[in-house]
């Protein structure tokens, strides 16, 4: 599959991030702790053990020219178990939301992660109405709402004071929900999954660029795709013809949680 010229952003030197699932070392890398995966046996040089890791999924949002603007970053279990976190409780997904903006922007830093990109993540309602603390870094940090999140008084309220101290918003999944519409007016990115775009058209983009938002395609997996998505409107991209999610570890620097 033909994929975009995308940057690869390389850790800093004394970071301790490992990248899993890279499929090759860019050519005239600077050295790193990083540790590349060998794309064929999928093998690493060694590493200290720890008994346990922090992990993160990290996939880049690019330009149609493949420039680099943002990366999105997700939760990942430590046991490495696929999880919905979508199907868990509010306390959790809270919990969730906490071990990324943790694993982003403590530690050794969001430039470890990032670079000099902006660092999309998922927040939960608790997040935008002030019930838990954001990390103040608002002209890096860009706050996806994901779908199950109502508008309700309070987040619309909260999302207006956490633009107006400088923190963009992203609607994620735009699915033309109510909530959903209702948070059009405040947000700076819209982002739509192509295969929604299938059930409901350029309705659908019509709605999403309504009052100015940036959009974003999400699981553009050919460049084909990528093409008629940009001709529809759409500046930014994100998915399978850019790079795959890869996930990111580093040695917990407290105790593991399983230590007795």
């Amino acid at each position: 599959m033909s994929s975009l010229p995308v940057e690869r952003h390389v850790a800093a030197p004394r970071d301790p991030w490992t990248i899993r699932s890279v499929p090759v070392r860019p050519t005239g890398a600077a050295p790193s702790s990083v540790v590349w995966i060998n794309a064929d046996t999928g093998r690493r040089a060694p590493h200290a053990a720890a008994p346990w890791r922090a992990r993160l999924g990290r996939q880049p949002i690019v330009t149609p020219d493949g420039r680099t603007i943002g990366y999105e970053f997700l939760y990942r279990a430590p046991s490495r178990r696929p999880v919905r976190v979508d199907r868990w409780t509010p306390a959790r997904q809270d919990g969730a939301t906490e071990a990324v903006l943790d694993c982003v922007f403590g530690g050794s830093g969001v430039a470890s992660v990032a670079a000099d990109h902006l660092a999309f993540v998922n927040v939960t309602r608790s997040y935008l109405v002030g019930e838990l603390p954001l990390p103040l870094d608002p002209a890096r940090l860009v706050l996806e709402i994901v779908e199950s999140v109502p508008a309700d008084p309070a987040v619309l309220a909260g999302v207006r004071a956490l633009r107006a101290r400088g923190y963009r918003i992203a609607i994620d999944d735009f699915v033309g929900l109510d909530d959903q519409v209702a948070l059009l007016p405040h947000a700076d990115y819209v982002k739509l999954d192509i295969r929604d775009l299938t059930l409901q058209g350029t309705a659908l983009i019509k709605l999403a660029a309504r009052f100015g938002a940036v959009l974003v395609a999400e699981r553009v997996e050919d460049l084909s795709t990528l093409k008629k998505c940009a001709a529809a409107g759409f500046t930014l991209f994100q998915g399978n013809v850019v790079q795959p999610t890869i996930v990111l570890e580093r040695a917990a620097a407290v105790p593991s949680p399983r230590a007795g």
